[in-house]
């Protein structure tokens, strides 16, 4: 038997392996590292290189085995290699999906695993598949300052950049577009693609873009914002940590205002 990366969650929860060095890993052994029960569902995960992944929840986190320690997805990207925290947050997204399409939405029977990516309803045979939520983000340049934001959502006093979630019938320019003029009222233009990134909080995709301001007041939509403003490189409210492709595009416009 082969050994596998196994990604084992507890609600939001990752179970971490500790190495002799101080750092951290995911499991890679042949057997999985809790114990499986009957109602236990293994899903297979595309590989890492060579090497096959397996994820499932387990009822209650690993407390007492020294080896191990529970961690919150998001505090993994500051602990694992990056190439593991990608997985696991598929693997999460995967977990994700198999626990809210357990019944079928056409007839109510229940479903079926039919491929590692897939499930067949057991009555009437419908197929689905794991969804994306797709949201873009947009860094609007104005000379030298650039637009931040603070929304309602955010846990913490960091200001972030204008994002929204793309609409049916709309290409992700038009998104872009609409909702800043939805939360802040502006004009643009020049918009530009940047990067993308997953986001598998629970299921989402991220779309960066960079703009042109154009013209008009900020009015913040205040159901979504609390606080907007322009800021220089030289005096920036906290931003958003590494992990998130908000601060690439910030970092990547500091660098650009510094040449």
């Amino acid at each position: 038997m082969e050994r596998k990366y196994w990604f084992v969650f507890c609600k939001g929860d990752l179970l971490l392996e500790k190495t002799s060095d101080g750092r951290y890993t995911i499991p890679y052994q042949e057997e999985a590292p809790t114990p499986l029960k009957e109602w236990t569902n293994v899903h297979t995960i595309t590989p890492f290189g060579d090497d096959d992944v397996r994820t499932y929840t387990i009822d209650g986190p690993v407390t007492d085995n020294p080896r191990y320690e529970m961690c919150g997805l998001r505090a993994t990207y500051n602990k694992l290699p990056h190439e593991l925290y990608q997985i696991a947050g598929k693997c999460q997204e995967i977990l994700y999906w198999d626990a809210n399409t357990r019944f079928c939405g056409v007839c109510g029977g229940p479903m079926k695993m039919h491929t590692e990516i897939s499930k067949r309803c057991t009555h009437c045979g419908k197929e689905i598949w794991p969804l994306l939520a797709t949201a873009i983000i947009v860094l609007i340049h104005r000379e030298d300052k650039v637009l931040l934001v603070h929304a309602r959502n955010f846990r913490g006093k960091f200001f972030g950049l204008v994002a929204g979630f793309v609409e049916t019938g709309e290409t992700l320019e038009e998104a872009v577009v609409r909702e800043v003029h939805e939360e802040v009222g502006i004009k643009i233009k020049n918009i530009r693609y940047f990067a993308s990134q997953p986001w598998p909080y629970p299921c989402g995709l991220m779309v960066g873009f960079t703009a042109d301001y154009v013209s008009g007041e900020l009015h913040l939509q205040r159901s979504e914002l609390d606080d907007a403003g322009w800021f220089d490189r030289d005096h920036l409210p906290p931003v958003p940590d590494k992990m998130s492709i908000a601060r690439q595009l910030i970092d990547s416009w500091l660098e650009e205002s510094s040449k």
